[in-house]
């Protein structure tokens, strides 16, 4: 090779790497900026996150944690596994939720009670299972419903598979609930599972 063709040949080879720095250098300046300035490409990837975020209470309360601490003082009771949709605004109970028709006490999958003994609710015993939960709102009270349906999306439930219903008074709260929650409370001889969201809040007594 004459050094006539080598110095064009590094001369090309030059313009190429320069072309390819500033290529990722304009790349790297449309990137969001971390905390110290630098581009990132993590930032770049785009998350959809759920508006009803799944969630899990136990009774006892934070039972897995006391578990895993070596603290819990009695075995698991129950879990309700659950979506929680956000008020964001909006009138919830009479309009978001029709008065009279079914709802999944949440959002996306149907929304899933566990006991792991044998309850009682309302006089009824409650056999150790899973269940789907629903209900059915009104203005002065809810019908919850347990059904055997599992593994179901939204309000797409075999209502033949229905086991057990109870009706529970609705309580009104001046301060509103803007995620739907529900969680265990120890109540008496046993504990009470409160459902709350806008102004709304009703519980439903268990005992065991």
């Amino acid at each position: 090779m004459t050094g006539k063709l080598r110095t064009v040949l590094f001369l090309f080879i030059g313009i190429l790497y320069l072309g390819c720095q500033h290529k990722e250098k304009a790349n790297a300046s449309q990137l969001p900026a971390n905390s110290s300035g630098t581009a990132t490409k993590e930032a770049t990837i785009t998350v959809n996150l759920d508006k009803s975020p799944l969630d899990m209470s136990y009774y006892p309360a934070e039972y897995p944690k006391l578990k895993m601490a070596g603290k819990a003082k009695e075995p698991v009771v129950a879990r309700v596994i659950y979506s929680r949709p956000k008020k964001d605004g909006r009138v919830i109970f009479g309009d978001v939720l029709k008065y009279g028709s079914r709802w999944r006490l949440g959002a996306n999958e149907a929304t899933e009670i566990e006991f792991f003994k044998d309850v009682t609710i309302q006089n009824n015993l409650i056999k150790k299972n899973r269940y789907i939960v629903y209900c059915i709102p009104y203005e002065n009270k809810w019908t919850i419903v347990f059904n055997n349906d599992l593994f179901t999306w939204g309000l797409k439930i075999d209502s033949t598979k229905d086991v057990y219903k109870f009706d529970i008074p609705v309580l009104k709260s001046q301060y509103p609930m803007e995620y739907f929650t529900m969680e265990f409370e120890q109540k008496d001889s046993g504990m009470q599972l409160i459902m709350e969201w806008d102004i709304i809040k009703t519980m439903l007594p268990i005992t065991y």
